[in-house]
């Protein structure tokens, strides 16, 4: 019987100990029976007239009101909500009786807390917190990489020192010994090196030498990264290993310690070649990277190594994404994981299906195989325990870390039962308890500790409240369990009080997890993820992957640019007048500049020359106001929000209503599919909206859609700066109506980000959205009120971004539906 076979097991086991059952997720066909007390033909007009809009439950929709339905009012006036104004395109269809029965069934079965339907308080780990929660439980027992090399120079390893690409080592061979002597160091920007039949530096012959370029890989994203390695010679790639120190030679088996070649091609043949492989990683983490490289008589010497990551195209590894700093290997679990729930509007672990089940068991066989195979280093069985007491102690405390509190001892006893039931074979005790560990719901339920508080004695609770404020940052934060700092700051009281809490995070904001969290919430606040936008190559022929990809770090290192900056302003992310451009983008979105250049001379021609060095670096562009207004403009979010080969100011106006401006939108009572064909061929696109939305129904929403996307009818298809649409001057003006009921004249996308910097609605639709991401809870749970004190404090720190954050974090810990005492003074 197999491993996975016989871990399942100890599901049960696991289960029974806790005493908790799994969560599942509400049957679908429940809602009849939960409302069999309702008249059917009442549960059918909500379904019919109110579901669209509000949800099965009244929980809110994403395409309609997010708002969950207000069940806490009287009858009577739910059903003068109902007569006056629903459904939205209809309100006198609903009047009378059947407003009334409606209004009961609203006010007695989707009351909050009293459906069944409710949204279980106890949740599971979303698939990023359970990826980076393994990543970070076997990084809590890996050593970091020794800094000093052989000769006792440090050469930029430790993160003080490091420098952006990696660390290259050349050296003179002698015979087998292809590392005999170390002849010149330096850092490389580019793997990229083509020697021909010369020595790469003066030190060295030409006919025999050795190469080892090393350092940190940065990967930005989640998910599948590809590698090519391009040489006529002998090479060799480490990928996320276990750095060992350098032995000073160059093996012909392996030279990285016990470590196996991500890609091995080291015996040369003379002819150029390539071999490629590819590895899953966790995005927000560096991994270790080492290119062995060697030349022994052949008639030419050259290397290439390219990458292709998530999002991006085949290009050469450079300093955008390398680092001189040595970082310890990460565990990547790359298990397949079913995607999380996103029905109101964030990920969240609600639900519990046999295909997520299906990926914890794999995930736990998994990471035990990964435990085992690198235990004497996890469990640094190098010390004068004897080896059952050491394995035994590293099994404790890799299921205290990753149940975040101290075990009980039962617990502890079960543990050590499992490790020594065969004295001699005390690795499938291991893989047992390592699996036993990950398969609990103590691991995958990171609010299990609230829900069985009250059946601990008071010293009980006392000794895991800290473990609990420490869980509930991290997690908010960083999308992980704790660390041993952050703990030890829990245990010692300096997060006892909010401003304590605010304080340490904003210290955590400085991790690479939360900068990964961030990136995270901005893709999904601007909708970027799973987006097509491939387009009409006879129209746009140089819009290709290569320039999509570069479009999207463009958008990255815009945000990365307000964000991470000392006043992190979120008025800049709309109102900043320049684009993060390389030389690639410059070409297309900023030809005259570019011309300009070419028409350059003398020391600027060197200055340009030096720069086309480096030209997949990006640098900001400044652009006329009119023509620039932050993310509203970036070429990316308008080549999302087009067709293929034409413009679109309803989704534009979608994105810019919703996401921006802040106002809700209901689903359109008879959606119709914009056709092209049936059109006069000399309209521009926004005559053609504006003839496809003059019924009246479809203006109940396009009144407030067409005037915001009809400002950015200046941005074509792909993003460029346009004058004309169809041989017609483009008419960007309109008449915008907001929610008091003032009348706006808007002339360009400068004038909708004005208004959105200085719309306290806007100011609390992206707080509500970034409340959502970081607690994984919906915003509407804390209320009006809270959400209104969040904004008069963001307001107050002059709309910073990374301050906003740190109050949220104490909601986090303290309970967003918790007393106004609970913001610090200065939030207050």
């Amino acid at each position: 019987m197999n491993f996975a076979r016989r871990i399942a097991a100890f599901i049960t086991v696991a289960v029974c100990l806790c005493g908790v059952s799994p969560v599942t997720a509400p049957a679908e066909d429940s809602v009849h029976s939960a409302h069999s007390n309702q008249p059917l033909d009442i549960a059918a007009v909500y379904k019919e007239k109110c579901q669209r809009c509000h949800g099965a439950h009244g929980q809110g929709t994403n395409d309609g009101y997010s708002k969950p339905l207000r069940t806490d009012r009287a009858i009577e006036e739910i059903t003068r909500v109902i007569e006056e104004t629903m459904p939205e395109e209809a309100p006198e269809s609903c009047v009378g009786e059947e407003a009334t029965q409606l209004a009961r069934y609203i006010r007695e079965e989707l009351t909050d807390g009293k459906s069944s339907h409710a949204v279980p308080k106890l949740t599971r780990l979303t698939v990023a917190q359970y990826r980076n929660s393994i990543a970070d439980l076997l990084a809590h027992f890996t050593p970091q990489p020794e800094s000093e090399s052989p000769n006792g120079r440090d050469r930029g390893r430790s993160r003080g020192n490091a420098v952006p690409g990696l660390r290259g080592e050349y050296y003179q061979s002698e015979g087998m010994n292809k590392a005999h002597r170390l002849g010149h160091y330096r850092s490389e920007t580019r793997l990229e090196f083509d020697f021909g039949s010369e020595a790469p530096v003066p030190s060295l012959p030409a006919d025999q030498f050795a190469i080892i370029w090393q350092g940190s890989l940065i990967a930005e994203h989640t998910g599948e990264y590809f590698f090519r390695l391009t040489t006529e010679n002998g090479a060799r790639l480490y990928l996320n290993f276990d750095p060992r120190p350098n032995t000073g030679s160059l093996r012909d088996d392996r030279s990285s310690g016990d470590n196996e070649a991500f890609i091995d091609d080291w015996v040369g043949s003379g002819k150029r070649r390539e071999k490629s492989a590819s590895m899953f990683l966790l995005g927000g983490r560096s991994y270790p990277i080492r290119l062995e490289f060697f030349k022994y008589l052949e008639d030419r010497a050259s290397v290439k190594l390219e990458w292709k990551p998530p999002h991006g195209t085949w290009s050469v590894l450079d300093y955008n994404h390398t680092s001189t700093a040595e970082s310890p290997r990460t565990f990547a679990c790359g298990v397949p994981f079913p995607a999380d729930d996103r029905s109101l509007g964030f990920e969240r672990g609600s639900s519990v299906s046999p295909q997520w089940q299906t990926a914890v068991m794999q995930g736990a066989v998994q990471t035990a195989s990964e435990v085992v195979s690198r235990l004497p280093l996890l469990a640094n069985l190098q010390t004068n325990e004897s080896r059952a007491e050491a394995i035994t102690r590293f099994v404790h405390e890799f299921a205290q870390v990753a149940y975040r509190r101290p075990l009980h001892d039962d617990e502890s006893v079960l543990l050590a039962s499992l490790i020594t039931a065969d004295k001699n074979d005390l690795e499938s005790g291991v893989r047992k308890a390592v699996a036993l560990v990950l398969l609990s719901p103590h691991f995958l339920y990171p609010d299990l500790i609230d829900s069985t508080a009250a059946a601990l004695s008071p010293e009980q609770r006392e000794r895991l409240a800290p473990w609990g404020v420490a869980s509930k940052l991290s997690f908010a934060l960083w999308d992980s369990l704790p660390d041993r700092d952050l703990v030890a700051a829990a245990e010692s009281g300096r997060l006892d009080s909010p401003e304590g809490i605010e304080s340490y995070a904003s210290r955590m904001l400085r991790d690479r997890r939360a900068k990964s969290k961030l990136r995270r919430f901005f893709s999904s606040w601007l909708e970027i993820e799973d987006r097509d936008l491939s387009k009409d190559t006879s129209l746009y022929p140089e819009f290709d992957d290569a320039v999509v990809a570069d479009l999207r770090r463009s958008l990255e290192l815009f945000i990365d640019s307000v964000v991470w900056s000392r006043d992190s302003d979120y008025r800049q992310l709309l109102l900043a007048p320049h684009l993060m451009l390389n030389e690639r983008l410059e070409a297309i979105y900023a030809p005259s500049r570019a011309q300009e250049q070419r028409g350059a001379s003398g020391e600027e021609i060197k200055r340009l020359a030096k720069r086309r060095e480096f030209a997949s670096a990006f640098q900001p562009v400044d652009f006329d106001k009119s023509e620039r207004s932050g993310i509203l403009t970036h070429p990316y979010l308008m080549s999302a929000f087009a067709y293929h080969n034409n413009t679109s100011p309803i989704h534009r106006g979608v994105f810019l209503t919703r996401n921006i401006v802040g106002r809700a939108l209901s689903p359109p009572p008879n959606a119709i599919a914009f056709d092209e064909d049936k059109f006069p061929d000399d309209l521009t696109m926004r005559e053609k909206v504006t003839l496809l939305t003059r019924d009246t129904a479809c203006m109940a929403c396009h009144s407030v859609i067409n005037p915001l996307g009809f400002t950015l009818e200046h941005f074509d298809a792909v993003g460029r700066w346009r004058k004309s649409d169809n041989a017609k001057p483009i008419d960007s003006e309109s008449d915008y109506t907001t929610t008091d009921g003032e009348t706006l004249r808007l002339t360009n996308a400068r004038d909708v980000a004005e208004f959105a910097v200085n719309n306290p609605a806007a100011h609390v639709a992206f707080i509500t959205h970034l409340y959502e991401h970081l607690l994984q809870q919906s915003a509407h749970e804390a209320g009006p009120e809270r959400l209104n004190q969040l904004r008069d404090a963001f307001a107050k720190d002059d709309f910073n971004i990374q301050k906003l954050c740190a109050r949220l974090a104490v909601l986090a810990v303290d309970g967003a539906g918790s007393s106004n005492a609970l913001l610090t003074e200065n939030a207050r």
